[in-house]
């Protein structure tokens, strides 16, 4: 094997720039093939549990990302009809005794820039743009990547880390996504035009049937993150395009006012039409694996899917650390420790947007689930998915 060759990592979102760190913290050179014209993430605000925080520590950009995080005082949810509260779990010094990391909200992009600042100053890390893979050979020595202008690239190993749709998994698995049929509109507002009886520091959720609403300050409380979602009464395919005001104010008339004028904020919309996929029990392949969204997809209901990647890159890197950075090895065991718990998160998340979108008799439900509920019982029930960290990510089998 020559070692001089570097691992190619296909994708340069938060799970590639993760599996980047890792691999570059196990001495291996990385070459990114990234299929847009420039590194960079689009999106909004996304939420970051203490597993999140305790990847970022195991990848050495704990610092660069805390510094650009708003960490909240609770997670709360309110019934988007009448108002009532539903739930309120405290994230301050409890919380963060328990699980040894804070919760907090962040700008997708300021995660993406501190993987990204860590990955440039290892010297490490080489990065192509405007580079799509097309197929992906496999020998007993290495993998040669080849892309759409018939470059290839050759590397000891390939991380698919090249998102929703794929190519890499394509070719290995095959297998179709599954369309939701919910829609997110996602937009940040500035806090001058945001509301002053919702300027809460926390986590907060609006459930009703079929939508909900979330809103969580940004960038120090400069800005707020806006995210509305709702059952669309027309056949969706999977994508992003440019919202339309009139479409989600048409989803939300029954909903209460202090809920409601969340809607009116934003002077522009990213639409999303959502999918995930079924979990798979498979997804390394010789010297391939997949990596964050390209073996999990999943929907966003447990605000969990950047914190995945990450925690996919941790992991993977620790594979190889015990593997005496053997591919084959690792890979396997990487798999191993990560399946189970990543499709946990794709089918609960199925089932937690069932949860807030519920009607009728079940919303009553939904709405007597956590009444009375003490912050210790919320968090013993959360111990699963914060309780990760690099010292227990692997498989022990």
């Amino acid at each position: 094997m020559n070692s001089s060759q570097p691992v190619i990592v296909a994708g340069g979102g938060i799970g590639g720039l993760s599996a980047a760190l890792a691999l570059v913290r196990r001495g291996f050179a990385v070459k990114v093939l990234e299929q847009a014209a420039e590194i960079g993430e689009i999106g909004a605000g996304i939420q970051l549990g203490p597993n999140a925080f305790h990847a970022f520590d195991a990848l050495g950009i704990g610092e660069k990302a805390r510094g650009r995080a708003v960490y909240t005082d609770e997670m709360v949810m309110h019934d988007a009809l009448d108002e009532t509260l539903v739930g309120r779990i405290p994230t301050g010094e409890a919380f963060r005794r328990r699980f040894g990391n804070p919760y907090a909200v962040i700008h997708r992009v300021d995660v993406h820039r501190s993987l990204l600042e860590g990955a440039q100053e290892t010297g490490l890390v080489e990065f192509l743009t405007s580079t799509h893979v097309s197929r992906v050979e496999q020998d007993e020595q290495g993998v040669t990547v080849l892309d759409q202008h018939g470059n290839a690239h050759r590397g000891q190993a390939l991380i698919g880390a090249d998102g929703v749709k794929s190519v890499v998994r394509q070719q290995y698995v095959g297998d179709p996504p599954r369309v939701s049929g919910h829609v997110v509109y996602r937009a940040v507002v500035d806090k001058s035009d945001f509301p002053t009886d919702l300027q809460w520091n926390a986590a907060s959720i609006w459930v009703g049937p079929n939508c909900h609403l979330v809103h969580y300050p940004l960038r120090v409380g400069e800005q707020y993150n806006v995210v509305v979602t709702f059952h669309s009464r027309r056949q969706e395919s999977w994508g992003v395009t440019e919202g339309s005001r009139e479409e989600v104010q048409s989803y939300f008339q029954d909903i209460c006012p202090r809920a409601r004028q969340l809607i009116d904020l934003p002077k522009s919309w990213k639409r999303w039409a959502t999918a995930d996929r079924d979990p798979i029990g498979q997804w390394s392949f010789g010297r391939a694996t997949l990596l964050g969204d390209a073996a999990h997809p999943t929907l966003q209901y447990m605000a969990q899917g950047a914190c995945m990647a990450m925690e996919d890159g941790v992991t993977l890197g620790e594979a190889l650390r015990v593997s005496d950075n053997d591919f084959t090895r690792a890979f396997a065991l990487y798999q191993r420790s990560r399946i189970a718990r990543t499709a946990r998160i794709v089918l609960s998340s199925r089932e937690m947007g069932r949860i807030f979108h519920a009607s009728g008799v079940e919303r009553l439900v939904r709405n007597d689930l956590w009444k009375g509920r003490s912050p210790e019982r919320f968090y013993d029930a959360m111990e699963w998915l914060y309780g990760w960290n690099a010292d227990n990510c692997l498989a022990r089998n």
